[in-house]
């Protein structure tokens, strides 16, 4: 793909005059936060000016921005300011500063509260940790911020608890991350017991990759390598398939982890969110941060496995970041990078791109302009085919934050 082949920005180049929905504006998701982000990319990369990018900033900050508890990477105050750093203007820094305060009131309280819930020995709900709605997408945020890391550190102190203590249930040792609800975080009696999530985008591999990330970038505290072990072997023991094809169940229901044994038959979809793409980056991000070349070897045989294996590349049913073949390309684009020139992983990328573009209009086409199901997460994944430096996928755990380097040549 050259550059000429980018994408121009979508349809919805002007923003609407009204939001459609009240968190549409602050929504990285779904909203104008997301379209934000892809024009903020284009502009960097000198494929439009930096109106547009401009005029979709205004539309996303037109509305109060919410930082009550429930903000999150993805909605509030966090996401409005991850687009703002993303987009590295001077013009923009007094209202990072005044997110910024917000943002770490907000991230204060939800420790607090994470904390207090340990100390009673109860289950999180997932929203406390995950990466789209808790405490790792906030640390990722932190992360990306930069400057003073001890809010930051805050953070991955939680994660190591969360890891390393486990929490007992009717005289049962469950994991610290094991929740009463169900994969949507909600109470059900067809969950009896709840689960353990695996997935990246709501279980633990979104922690795992957080902390790993901050270890490779110097950002440490006290358990945090035991705590990366601990994820990779409890990985490892829900690992399923052969040698040369491994996958993961998203979920581990209780009479699974009573009897040691999966009742998925098969893998699941190869999605950023709950599929191998994003395990086996989390993993190799582990096994990056501890120095284990074996480790590391495995998650990308992993990987490498999944995109070779037509029948679960079948299983994919639309484009999309989050659930189809958009997530796939840019997880293993990030993972061949790290894997080196010559890995298996980069050879197949050519090939993994062009698969990717016949799915552009497949059975399901993509509708609306969402980030993490619609067009402006394609879009981002087209684009970061020749820009690979500007790291918008920092939101998704793929690639490490970006260091942050004002560009003080002013508004083009």
């Amino acid at each position: 793909m050259t550059g000429t082949d980018l994408p121009s920005p979508p349809a919805t180049a002007a923003p609407p005059e009204q939001d459609p929905s009240p968190d549409w504006g602050q929504s990285l998701s779904f909203g104008a936060a997301g379209i934000a982000l892809l024009h903020v990319a284009h502009a960097h990369a000198g494929l439009t000016d930096w109106i547009a990018a401009h005029r979709w900033v205004a539309a996303m900050t037109r509305g109060p921005v919410t930082a009550h508890p429930d903000a999150c990477l993805f909605r509030g105050a966090p996401a409005v300011a991850f687009v703002l750093r993303a987009a590295d203007r001077p013009a923009y820094t007094s209202a990072i500063d005044t997110l910024d305060r917000h943002v770490t009131r907000l991230v204060r309280q939800r420790l607090d509260a994470a904390h207090q819930r340990i100390d009673r020995g109860r289950l999180p709900r997932l929203r406390e940790f995950d990466l789209i709605n808790g405490l790792t997408g906030l640390g990722a945020y932190l992360l990306h911020q930069g400057g003073d890391d001890a809010l930051a550190r805050e953070v991955l102190s939680y994660l190591v608890r969360l890891a390393t203590e486990p929490v007992t249930v009717d005289g049962e040792d469950l994991p610290g991350w094991w929740t009463d609800n169900t994969p949507a975080d909600l109470p059900s009696p067809q969950w009896p017991g709840g689960h353990a999530n695996l997935g990246i985008a709501h279980g633990i591999a979104g922690p795992l990759a957080l902390l790993a990330h901050a270890t490779i970038g110097g950002i440490t505290v006290p358990g945090q390598a035991e705590a990366i072990d601990r994820i990779s072997r409890w990985l490892d023991r829900w690992q399923c398939g052969t040698l040369t094809r491994p996958w993961w169940p998203g979920t581990i229901r209780p009479t699974e982890w009573r009897t040691g044994s999966v009742d998925q038959h098969g893998p699941q979809r190869p999605s950023w969110c709950y599929g191998t793409p994003g395990l086996a980056r989390a993993q190799q991000l582990a096994a990056l941060a501890l120095g284990d070349r074996r480790r590391q070897r495995a998650a990308e045989n992993a990987l490498t496995a999944c995109v070779t294996d037509n029948q679960q590349l079948a299983l994919l049913d639309d484009a999309s970041l989050c659930h189809g073949w958009a997530g796939l390309v840019q997880a293993v684009r990030r993972a061949a990078a790290d894997a080196g020139p010559d890995s298996e992983l980069t050879a197949l990328l050519p090939r993994l791109h062009t698969r990717f573009e016949h799915h552009l209009h497949g059975r399901r086409p993509v509708t609306g302009d969402g980030l993490l199901e619609g067009t402006v997460g394609i879009a981002l994944t087209r684009h970061a085919a020749t820009a690979p430096a500007f790291r918008w996928d920092a939101c998704l755990l793929l690639a490490p934050p970006p260091a942050a380097t004002l560009d003080m040549e002013g508004i083009g």
